[in-house]
């Protein structure tokens, strides 16, 4: 997928990236739903866009394949005029919408899934920053609320989300990284399928990074959060799953030039082999019989999908 990725970054490093500069690219490999909606705030403005790529048996054609959701998160691919350049924070929506223009050209040439593929991010070249230990963030000129609203689906039965996670010095470990399954509030076990489709992505032994209960809550209740990289999973009851792109050492996501692009290729081809297995039925996120177990023993954990009590 080194193509794909080369494409998208030349796209999107640049003051001018839009959704409709990526919206003409991948229409021009296949015919895919491409969906773009401009959200504007005092903070700035950024452009959500969203692909389908229908499958064989996906509900979009009457099938009952199930459906991935595919979502790069970042506060922005830019930093300007502060920072000049592709900022680190960038790498997700670089990862997605790769993995789209690969599925797009793949769909062309006949090679469908059983299942149909949402792919959803955002586009913003001029976010602003935000302090933020041990290294400072990104931020995002429009709130993680409506980010949620746009980019989370109800169609996904399933969803990975894609984010730079380099920023921390809990992951030292360059390349990507899994989650365990998040669902309803519940920090369920890591999925042995996923583990084993990275290890064959890879070439190596499968990493999987540490999450807290504080890191599944939703932004703006003043808890500490890793990244957003988990803030899907405050907006749905389908299991969600990070893919996070790593180094060995903390690197801010307003830093220009920290973009491996062969990291990114790595994670963009995990998910696509991740839509391959799951929209074929060959591939689950979550024990469903252990689950309706730890709720029968434990009762629902979904007001930490809530801002709680009395939240700042």
């Amino acid at each position: 997928m080194l193509k794909q990725i080369i494409d998208i970054f030349e796209i999107l490093d640049s003051p001018t990236a839009s959704g409709a500069r990526v919206q003409e690219y991948i229409s021009s490999i296949g015919e895919v739903g491409c969906e773009i909606k401009r959200a504007i705030s005092d903070k700035g403005a950024t452009d959500f866009i969203r692909i389908t790529i229908p499958g064989i048996r996906g509900k979009s054609m009457g099938g009952e394949a199930p459906t991935l959701g595919i979502i790069g998160r970042l506060g922005g691919l830019g930093a300007r005029p502060e920072r000049i350049g592709f900022v680190s924070d960038g790498d997700g929506a670089l990862a997605v919408l790769a993995a789209a223009a690969k599925l797009a050209k793949m769909s062309a040439q006949g090679d469908r899934l059983a299942g149909d593929v949402i792919l959803t991010t955002h586009i913003c070249p001029d976010a602003p920053t935000r302090p933020h230990k041990p290294v400072p963030f990104m931020d995002s000129p429009i709130p993680m609320e409506l980010k949620n609203e746009w980019e989370v689906s109800g169609e996904m039965d399933a969803i990975l989300s894609v984010d730079t996670t380099k920023g921390n010095k809990i992951l030292n470990h360059r390349g990507f990284a899994l989650s365990p399954t998040v669902k309803e509030g519940y920090i369920l076990k890591t999925s042995d399928d996923l583990l084993e489709l990275m290890a064959q992505v890879t070439g190596r032994l499968p990493q999987v990074f540490a999450l807290t209960q504080q890191d599944i809550t939703p932004y703006g209740n003043g808890l500490y959060h890793l990244n957003s990289i988990l803030q899907p999973s405050t907006a749905t009851a389908a299991p969600v799953v990070g893919v996070a792109i790593t180094t060995e050492v903390a690197v801010a996501g307003c830093a220009t030039g920290a973009t491996h692009l062969m990291d990114v290729e790595a994670a963009a081809r995990f998910t696509l082999e991740v839509a391959k297995s799951f929209t074929e039925g060959a591939c689950v996120f979550f024990d469903a019989a252990e689950f309706a177990k730890i709720q029968s023993l434990y009762g629902p954990m979904t007001h930490f999908q809530t801002s709680g009590n009395g939240a700042a």
